[in-house]
């Protein structure tokens, strides 16, 4: 009887999302809400009868109320119609494309002609097998815009920043910060610096402009020289005061936070992290800034 269809008649099919991580409870639960199974015990049965408990995937499927519990149970794990993406924070959109072109028919050097840096939101996508750049992109864009919305962008035009500069500061913010709480003051740090005319000297501006690293096989050159701080370009914050001219990755939504609520006063004008990124060192004075860097860098 749990074997039977709910509905042999039905005609159309529902997309069913397994989540990642989910449990065979969790499934059998959601299988019975969306009327997808008679009977919870009896699924569990045939799930664990048949040993095709641990080949369930995660991603959607399309089922329909006229199969039976195993019918619905084979499909689970006969490959999803769908990818899981992660995207996670601080990455430039040329590592994004990557990534994509690794899970999706998709060529990287097309993503990136048409990808707007800052925009490509970090999080977790499901995503068809077979979608474009377009849909891709939509996903993405979507995404962004329920994140930073309009009330997070009212706040930012009442800070007198327009979004390309809260998306710029907090791609930098993303960059250079390692927690919710140093995004906060780095944040904070950076505005300061900004209000009051000082170069922003931002490493991650200039690994911005070097790009690829052939040696290192990465996109963010780890030491700079001397010369590299020298390179012309406009996102060189070292020879340029004020933002760069647009975002230099995909900030998160911690970072475009820690941009809008930033507080001018803070007492502090510099940072540097310690030489494995774990700790975020702050000082008033660029004497007690030097000492640091002597302390935690050399």
């Amino acid at each position: 009887e749990g074997n039977l269809p709910v509905q042999k008649s039905a005609t159309d099919k529902k997309v069913f999302v397994v989540a990642k991580g989910s449990s065979v409870n969790d499934i059998i639960n959601n299988l019975a809400k969306e009327d997808l199974i008679r009977n919870k015990v009896v699924f569990l049965y045939i799930v664990k009868s048949t040993g095709i408990e641990n080949k369930i995937q995660a991603g959607s499927f399309r089922l329909s109320s006229s199969m039976s519990a195993k019918e619905i149970a084979t499909q689970l794990t006969k490959g999803t119609h769908d990818e899981w993406v992660t995207i996670i924070e601080g990455l430039r959109k040329e590592e994004i494309a990557e990534i994509l072109a690794d899970q999706f028919d998709i060529p990287a050097s097309e993503f990136i002609k048409q990808a707007q840096e800052g925009t490509l939101f970090p999080d977790t996508y499901l995503v068809s097998k077979d979608a474009s750049i377009d849909t891709i992109l939509g996903v993405l864009n979507t995404n962004f815009n329920k994140k930073y919305n309009q009330t997070l962008r009212a706040k930012a035009k009442a800070k007198g920043l327009t979004d390309n500069e809260v998306l710029t500061i907090a791609s930098l913010v993303e960059r250079e910060a390692n927690s919710r709480a140093s995004k906060r003051e780095v944040a904070s740090i950076i505005y300061k610096r900004l209000k009051n005319d000082w170069p922003l000297q931002i490493d991650a501006t200039v690994q911005y402009v070097l790009g690829y690293q052939e040696k290192d096989k990465t996109w963010w050159k780890q030491y700079l020289t001397s010369e590299d701080l020298k390179i012309n370009s406009l996102y060189n914050t070292y020879k340029n005061s004020g933002l760069p001219p647009a975002p230099i990755a995909s900030p998160g939504l911690d970072a475009i936070e820690a941009v809008i609520d930033a507080d001018p006063n803070t007492p502090y004008w510099f940072y540097i992290s310690n030489s494995d990124g774990s700790k975020m060192i702050y000082s008033k004075t660029l004497d007690e800034h030097n000492s640091n860097i002597k302390k935690y860098l050399r």
